[in-house]
């Protein structure tokens, strides 16, 4: 049997909520048996089923509305499946998944449930009997739910096989994952004890312990003790878990199932059936019985039923070794979880090979003699017990009620080699790397909620580097509409912010949710931005722009006989000759921007500034690297022999206020319009120095630029000439390219040298350009592209895209690693899914645990009335049941107020008859509070409708408009978009029928 790796556990049992909650359970030897709630049943009304047990605290919280399940669905669905939705999706993140990324996917689900209870307390009724019902009280619809919520098209099937279901469950899953059928895949059970009724079976046949609680091997032990759970792990081949480098607690090595066949009864366990099931589980395991150090047993405490395991374990583990077979049941601490036992064993085992300890055993301080245990080769685990370095291996068993037996083999987790600063000892590059934190949620005070988590668990670590656990944040937490992203370096700053944003966040507003992506513009600078160690700090900080700007040094080192990298990161003060400056402003617009890109940043427009057209077209496809870099060397040569003398000047006016200025001195021009009152001016300096003093006078002001050349001015008129005689190999761009030559966007004009030559010696049209970019792909975020923030100051300026946001990842020479993360942060939380893994050095790539997602625990169902009554009202008879009437056989729901909806039909909506109409109805239909159901409420996605659903809406929205008439489903399908949507259909056709 080939290996498979656990990757992922999630699990809720008595006393335990959560997977460090049942491990700290099992460390300090707790125990969660309590008392019946009276929310389940008056215990003094059944005593044959005793007054103890183990149950799950909130077991009646569900949250609906995460799931697109009406509130009227939820209340008719069986608790059962309620538990195990939310601990799907925990357990997917917890193997490092956003479990959103699964969807469409062939992933298998596998669940092991006992019996059909909630079917047998729903379906009884026959008067009262719905199609909710119908569906949610079918325990075999327990594996289709998560299926069917998470869209996953793997095998889906529940199991019952009685106490063994979901480790049956787990050999199952790992038989689909070898064959191919699923490449990942859940499994496990789930219980809830929601009547006493099997409770007195147990009493009937003398299997009930009389205090509640199991007590295996035990001299104490007198039977079962009934429990709640509900447990999930993971699934992945071993080869595939260590390819995607998944933390692995555990690798299942070989599982079997047989059953009893005919024995001293259907319910009777069978010695050499157990045997035998322990013999095959190591044979397909490939390891001998002595290499077993511990068996968690199924261990029910049971006289007959523990006396008739251990000599099975003796026959088989009682082999010379060095030490006895320790053994030890986790009922002892939870009850019988019977459809959930096998997976509780199972996890507990698999965190004591993940830990390398054993818990110790339950009442194992009165062992009972009669077992023999020493005998057998066995020993009872009264103290934990350590594992030592190396492999360490495992037995799980669970036997089913009626014969079917399942042992499962598990082993430690491989050691793999561990990154270079990946945990211990981290290099001063691996402390401060920056990592951008994500949290998301499906509602605004989901999100909120989950942001106070999230800190909580962080202030538990110790206060250290944060970037591998933001990287796991960006795998595991970033599926859901309502997003929040921080960029940080560390634990303890990450802490202060989670904290300040659940403080600020508005759950009202629906702030932090975007309705779609954003669309973005790249604005490369041009030259006047250079100064020496541009871009270092994002440059040691940043892997991915390391290596971008090693691309363009490569490509430039050719022509320009020189390293561009070295001078840009080592502050040459050579940066400012236009010799250097060209290439190396060059450089960073392409790695800059080849990092956005690299990240998932796709610009939906670019615009280049000057020189910065350069880097703007190789982005647009226009320009290869290669021939940009030598075209760009070539042009910053050739203005290097350009005769000094020559300057620029910004000034706040606009053209007509120069045009007398520039009139009166011949050789100077405006270089640049970059807005209404936004003009440079290039021309010999004294010519500059005299309109400068001009417009001072008339309080107009004026700013020299940084530059030693009249640029785009007829003095560039050798330069313009060279660049004539080259020839340019180049493309129609891929992307709009906003041309500040044209001042336009560009069409099928190509880039050739022609344009080249006209665009040195020509002004910039800035301002035209960028209008006509913002026309064209209409951006909500301008970025932009070099080393010191000025197009986005121009954009201001200007006025052109007064909505955009803008975002600079490298705006000025104190710039670092975290404004290129907050960038990323900033559109992620704009709707972009970045490709996180490129912002992480390899020695982050470590996958890090995370506090799962905290679900609202607002809406209960069966909390105002128990399951079982010791006597019922009598039905009126000839009064039919309503569809209002067919839920209150259910337990009674506590809705959840309106989560952030907006005015719904008791405010303007009552001025349209038609819309508070079809609002009554779909409350009535799903169950929703009314003020919830607005006209923007999607029917599938917010209100969670199905096509029984629809057909039910169908006659209620007849019934409540009559002069709609009938209308059939297939005429609604279209405007099902929304409820708003539906009410406009029905307007329309209400008029279309009386006219």
């Amino acid at each position: 049997m080939g290996d498979i790796a656990i990757v992922g556990i999630d699990c809720t049992f008595p006393g335990a909520a959560g997977v460090q909650a049942y491990w700290d359970l099992l460390m300090r030897g707790g125990a969660g048996i309590t008392p019946v709630p009276a929310q389940r049943w008056d215990a003094r009304d059944f005593p044959a089923a005793g007054g103890s047990g183990g149950f799950i605290d909130d077991a009646d919280v569900f949250d609906s509305d995460f799931f697109s399940v009406t509130p009227r669905e939820a209340a008719a669905m069986d608790p059962h499946h309620r538990l195990l939705l939310p601990c799907a999706w925990r357990a997917l993140e917890d193997a490092g998944r956003a479990p959103g990324d699964l969807a469409g996917t062939e992933t298998g689900v596998f669940v092991g449930v006992m019996g059909g209870e909630w079917g047998r307390l729903t379906m009884s009724d026959l008067a009262r009997v719905t199609p909710l019902l119908g569906s949610g009280s079918s325990a075999g619809m327990a594996a289709n739910r998560i299926s069917y919520h998470f869209n996953f098209t793997g095998p889906s099937l529940a199991v019952d096989t009685a106490c063994s279901s979901s480790l049956v469950a787990v050999h199952l899953a790992a038989s689909a994952l070898l064959t191919g059928e699923c490449d990942t895949a859940l499994a496990g059970g789930v219980n809830i004890v929601l009547s006493p009724s099997l409770g007195m079976v147990y009493g009937q046949l003398g299997l009930a312990a009389a205090d509640g609680r199991c007590k295996p091997f035990s001299a104490d032990a007198d039977g079962i003790g009934r429990s709640d759970g509900v447990g999930l792990v993971v699934l992945r081949r071993l080869e595939d878990a260590l390819a995607d480098g998944r933390r692995i607690y555990a690798v299942l090595r070989g599982s079997a199932v047989n059953q009893d066949g005919r024995s001293n009864g259907v319910i009777a366990p069978n010695r050499w059936s157990q045997q035998r099931v322990l013999d095959s589980a190591y044979r397909r395991a490939g390891i001998a019985p002595d290499r077993v150090a511990f068996v968690e047993a199924h261990g029910t405490g049971t006289v007959l039923g523990d006396a008739i395991e251990c000599a099975a374990l003796g026959a088989v583990h009682g082999v010379p070794r060095e030490t006895p077979c320790a053994i030890g049941s986790v009922k002892g601490n939870l009850g019988h979880t019977e459809g959930a036992a096998g997976i509780a064993g199972l996890i507990k085992t698999a965190l004591a090979l993940h830990h390398r300890i054993v818990p110790a055993s339950l009442f194992a301080d009165r062992e009972n003699p009669q077992l023999r245990l020493g005998e057998r080769g066995l020993r009872l685990l009264k103290s934990p017990m350590r594992l030592p370095r190396g492999e360490s291996l495992a037995g799980v068993s669970s036997f089913g009620m009626g014969g079917t037996n399942a042992h499962a083999v598990l082993g430690s987790a491989p050691r793999t080699p561990r990154t270079a600063g990946a945990g211990g000892t981290r290099t001063r590059g691996a402390r401060d790397a920056v990592g951008v934190f994500t949290v998301s949620a499906d509602t605004a005070e989901a999100l909120r909620r989950n942001l106070t988590a999230q800190a909580d668990a962080v202030a538990g670590r110790p206060r250290g580097a944060a970037a591998a656990l933001c990287r796991s944040s960006n795998l595991v937490k970033t599926g859901l509409p309502h997003r929040f992203a921080v960029p940080v370096r560390d634990t303890g700053e990450l802490v202060t912010a989670l904290r300040r944003a659940a403080a600020l966040q508005d759950t009202a507003s629906g702030a932090g949710r975007p309705w779609g992506r954003p669309v973005t513009a790249f604005l490369f600078t041009g030259q006047g931005s250079e100064y020496p160690g541009m871009t270092a700090g994002l440059h040691r900080d940043c892997p991915l722009y390391r290596r971008h700007l090693a691309e363009a040094d490569a490509a430039l080192a050719p022509h320009l006989g020189a390293s561009v990298r070295d001078l840009i990161v080592g502050g040459d003060e050579r940066v400012h000759r236009p010799r250097f400056a060209q290439p190396a402003l060059f450089a960073v617009g392409y790695a800059l921007a080849r990092t956005l890109t690299s990240l998932g940043v796709t610009p939906a427009g670019v615009l280049g500034h000057s020189l910065g057209e350069y880097a703007a077209a190789v982005t647009a496809g226009a320009l290869g690297l290669e021939e940009a870099a030598r075209l760009v060397v070539r042009r910053g040569a050739l203005t290097d022999e350009l005769p000094s003398g020559g300057g620029m000047i910004a000034t706040s006016a606009g053209p007509e206020q120069l045009a007398g200025l520039l009139a009166a001195e011949p050789g100077t021009v405006a270089a640049a319009l970059n807005g209404p009152g936004d003009t440079v001016l290039s021309g010999p300096l004294d010519a500059l120095e005299r309109i400068t003093e001009q417009l001072a006078g008339r309080g107009i002001r004026v700013r020299p630029l940084p530059v030693p050349y009249a640029f785009h001015s007829p003095r560039m008129a050798p330069a313009a000439a060279g660049l004539r005689t080259e020839t340019v190999r180049c493309a129609p761009p891929a992307v709009p390219l906003a041309s500040t030559r044209y001042g336009r966007m560009l069409r099928h004009e190509p880039l050739d040298a022609g344009y080249w030559a006209g665009q040195i010696e020509e002004p910039v049209l800035m301002d035209s350009a960028l209008g006509a970019l913002v026309a064209e792909v209409a951006p909500t975020h301008l970025i932009e592209i070099g080393p010191r923030g000025v197009l986005l100051q121009i954009a201001a300026r200007g006025g052109r895209a007064p909505a955009a946001e803008h975002l600079h990842p490298c705006p000025g020479p104190e710039a670092t690693g975290m404004e290129l993360a907050e960038t990323v942060a900033a559109l992620y939380r704009a709707g972009l899914d970045p490709l996180w893994e490129e912002l992480y050095a390899p020695e982050h790539r470590s996958a890090e645990a995370l506090a799962p997602y905290v679900f609202s625990s607002a809406r209960r169902s069966w909390d105002r009335e128990t399951f079982v009554q010791t006597a019922r009202p009598p039905a009126t008879p000839g009064t039919p049941a309503t569809p209002a009437d067919a839920l209150t056989a259910l337990p009674a729901e506590r809705p959840e107020p309106s989560r952030g909806a907006a005015a719904g039909p008791a405010g303007p909506d009552t001025d349209d008859p038609v819309l508070h109409a079809v609002v009554r109805a779909v409350a009535e239909v799903g169950g929703h509070p009314p003020e919830r159901v607005v006209a923007e409420a999607r029917f599938y996605e917010d209100l969670g409708f199905d096509s029984v659903m629809i057909m039910q809406l169908k006659n209620q929205v007849e019934a409540r408009l009559p002069r709609v008439g009938e209308v059939s489903v297939q005429e609604m399908l279209p405007a099902l978009r929304s409820v708003g949507a539906l009410a406009e259909f029905l307007r329309d056709a209400a008029v279309a029928r009386s006219s």
